[in-house]
């Protein structure tokens, strides 16, 4: 079976996902990648045979989305001339994790594919959405990447076609310790926004990964990492607690592992602000703006008793034995 996969690379959580599923792809037929996308920043352990500029993301310095480099950085005639140049009707299935030029070249080429991934989920009514809901974010989050077909993901089973997270193997195989550091995944944040609260914190040892970090090192009570999944996980599984912005992956393993989580969505990110309605609910704080007053919020939550959701991990053979059944051309 030939197998197209797409890639929004927006952020590290499709990278991570794709590199989960990819040796069980492999037992169904050759995988092709194409990767849309510049923001990503982890490694990638499987082929890319297709990539585009697509669409990225830019951020503000303190947490925020940056919409002006975000809409001169589109450049449509490319994205349209991408889409026809992408050879889909050779492929037996095309999968597409929230990517925009695929959704459209299979328009195009009248190809039909599945949007698969936690941008899916947003199909049903019934994934939680913040009290206040924004009709542009709806719109994204239902045309950006339409496909006829969807399976979607997140936290709980909201609709009959969303799956539990996928989780690592690393992580599901690991036994979890208690070293007591916190973790910390910002990537939205620049240093200077929130290394103040840190360093007041000095009797709380912080394992910080941070983008352009060249290599490890430890100030006082952080040690800044590079972003590095390997070193990551093995942070995540012997922390006490993470804090990490509104996105699914990360949250969605460290719950499954027991861990406390703190979660700071990126601000006027409609899908982060959807995944922190669905955290809140199942009683993960969540907070909106980071002041002066973060290191006391910090402890507020690591001396706070809140009891956290144990979350079930995909089962991936079972999801994808679904998938092929049902959409392969």
């Amino acid at each position: 079976m030939k197998i197209f996969y797409a890639i929004q690379a927006t952020g590290n959580g499709h990278i991570s996902r794709a590199s989960q599923l990819y040796p069980y792809l492999l037992k169904y037929g050759k995988v092709d990648f194409f990767l849309s996308g510049s923001n990503a920043t982890l490694d990638m352990n499987f082929p890319v045979t297709y990539r585009s500029k697509g669409c990225s993301l830019y951020y503000s310095k303190c947490g925020g989305l940056d919409y002006w480099n975000i809409t001169k950085n589109i450049r449509p005639k490319q994205i349209y001339d991408d889409a026809s140049t992408l050879p889909l009707d050779k492929y037996d299935i095309v999968i597409n994790d929230f990517d925009a030029i695929t959704s459209l070249a299979c328009k195009l080429q009248k190809v039909p594919s599945v949007q698969f991934g936690h941008q899916a989920s947003f199909i049903s009514q019934k994934t939680p959405r913040p009290i206040k809901k924004s009709i542009v974010g709806e719109m994204v989050l239902k045309h950006y990447a339409s496909a006829p077909h969807n399976i979607g993901l997140h936290f709980e089973n909201y609709d009959s076609f969303i799956k539990p997270p996928i989780i690592k193997d690393a992580i599901v195989a690991a036994s979890p310790r208690d070293l007591e550091h916190i973790t910390v995944y910002l990537p939205s944040f620049d240093k200077e926004c929130i290394e103040k609260a840190f360093r007041k914190l000095k009797k709380i040892k912080f394992h910080w990964f941070l983008a352009g970090t060249v290599f490890k090192h430890t100030i006082d009570n952080i040690t800044y990492y590079t972003v590095d999944q390997l070193q990551f996980n093995q942070s995540l599984i012997d922390c006490h607690g993470i804090i990490t912005g509104g996105g699914f992956e990360t949250p969605a393993e460290a719950l499954f592992l027991g861990k406390k989580v703190l979660s700071i969505p990126i601000r006027n990110h409609y899908e982060q602000e959807c995944n922190a309605a669905a955290l809140k609910k199942m009683g993960v704080p969540v907070i909106y703006k980071i002041d002066q007053n973060f290191d006391q919020i910090i402890m507020n939550w690591l001396n706070s008793d809140t009891m956290y959701p144990k979350i079930e991990a995909n089962n991936i053979p079972e999801t994808l034995d679904y998938l092929f059944n049902n959409y392969t051309r």
